[in-house]
């Protein structure tokens, strides 16, 4: 695709933000449908001014004025649920809105600086604690480009549990589909760099390589597996750039070939499941229980969606106090005696669900582990819900070291014992990871 004479990125969100001021009345009808809102500072009657008044989303979109008392206490807990978007009269989109509200006040103060290098060495170090070397450079060495019908991206947060990775290209190898993988830290979408850093320029060039990196297989489709970079390529981001490719997410791929997939299904899973889905990206969810069906000996019990369009800091974790209360319904819904197996959705979702397998109540499998198993192949071992079911980083390292030193990596060992905890918890989304920012970790793992 042609990039010359492209309009910046800077004067692309400056337009969006114009346009959105422009054509939002600040009914407030977005709070009063929100979930997140009961756990906010807003009170009845105050709707309004939270997206009109003083200190209101809408003043941060026109001119900068800083977010101030409900409103920065609403707009920073939006966990892009997408709840409000049928339910404005006007036809904006709310999570839009206040996508691109996240950029300007990440633009005047991130409190994740340094994200994306944090970010990055978190994504490696885990991934080479899992993978063998081969496996290793097929997701984090993106390949020179070559004709391709598809090209599956993994985004980068999604390389922190491989194993769902692999998983779906055992799913897309099964439908002898001609695709090629790209993606990790190499390849972001640029959500790090323009909502969170607040770097433009930067995620500029982020957006620019990616979108020409996919463009250089010439194919007819882009499968992202990351629901994050959905949303922010495909609607933050929408009418940015023009690509000759649909950009989709893989569940919808292969949902539309699910006839041809199940005739392939020979395997019987006796399992009792119950699937964890997300308000936001409904349609993956739909897709899932749609797969889920088709498999013999399964049982669909039940489905339970949580806020959100995902598990994790962009998502879900976002609203603290509404997730709490939405994991407690999830937990005593898969303790039950008629679940087997919790069934999880995304990367983040499997990430932080897996290690509650230790309890011994229920198993935590992906919805690809179970199609994986009914195609009567044994699914890519989850290493990393065997870490998270460790109660002994001493334990984790001792199997992690193997890979790490496999893949080139020597680290100290009580260094990285004592990072461990916060690399498994991404606490870089939160400022943590301060270590990765520096010089030391670089050299270490050079």
């Amino acid at each position: 695709m042609a990039t010359a004479n492209k309009q910046s990125l800077d004067d692309f969100l400056e337009q969006e933000r114009g346009a959105l001021v422009s054509d939002c009345t600040a009914c407030g009808k977005c709070v009063e449908i929100c979930p997140v809102t009961p756990f906010t500072d807003v009170k009845a009657g105050d709707e309004p001014a939270v997206i009109g008044g003083p200190g209101g989303v809408l003043g941060l979109l026109r001119d900068g004025t800083p977010l101030a008392g409900a409103a920065m206490d609403w707009a920073r807990q939006c966990n892009g649920c997408g709840l409000c978007i049928p339910a404005c009269p006007e036809a904006v989109n709310p999570r839009r809105m206040l996508m691109l509200a996240n950029t300007v006040e990440a633009e005047q103060d991130s409190p994740t600086p340094q994200l994306f290098r944090r970010m990055s060495r978190a994504i490696r170090i885990m991934a080479a604690m899992q993978l063998a070397p081969p496996e290793f450079d097929k997701l984090l060495r993106n390949p020179r480009a070559h004709p391709a019908e598809v090209v599956f991206y993994t985004g980068c947060n999604p390389i922190r549990t491989p194993h769902l990775l692999f998983n779906a290209m055992t799913l897309l190898d099964h439908l002898e589909v001609d695709y090629e993988v790209v993606g990790g830290p190499g390849a972001c979408c640029g959500i790090i760099q323009s909502k969170w850093e607040g770097n433009q320029g930067s995620a500029e060039k982020v957006v620019d390589g990616t979108i020409n990196r996919f463009a250089g297989f010439q194919p007819k489709e882009v499968l992202s597996w990351c629901p994050s970079c959905v949303l922010h390529l495909g609607e933050t981001l929408s009418g940015f750039r023009t690509a000759s490719f649909e950009f989709d997410h893989v569940t919808n791929y292969l949902v539309a070939r699910a006839e041809g997939l199940a005739a392939k299904f020979i395997q019987p899973v006796n399992k009792r499941v119950l699937l964890h889905t997300h308000d936001g990206m409904d349609e993956v969810g739909r897709n899932v229980t749609q797969m889920l069906a088709a498999v013999p000996g399964l049982t669909l019990v039940d489905t339970i969606s949580e806020p959100g369009y995902t598990c994790g800091g962009s998502g879900a974790d976002r609203s603290p106090g509404l997730k709490q209360a939405a994991r407690a319904a999830t937990l005593a819904r898969a303790e039950a005696d008629d679940i087997d197996v919790l069934v999880s959705l995304y990367h983040g979702c499997h990430g932080q669900l897996a290690g509650l397998e230790a309890g011994g109540k229920f198993e935590v499998l992906n919805w690809t582990d179970i199609l994986v198993q009914a195609l009567g192949q044994q699914p890519h071992d989850d290493i990393s819900k065997r870490y998270r079911c460790q109660d002994d980083w001493d334990m984790v390292l001792d199997e992690g070291e193997i890979f790490l030193k496999a893949n080139g990596i020597e680290m100290d060992r009580d260094w990285l014992k004592e990072l461990l905890p916060d690399i498994f918890a991404q606490t870089e989304f939160k400022g943590g990871l301060e270590a990765f920012g520096c010089e030391r970790e670089l050299d270490q793992t050079a």
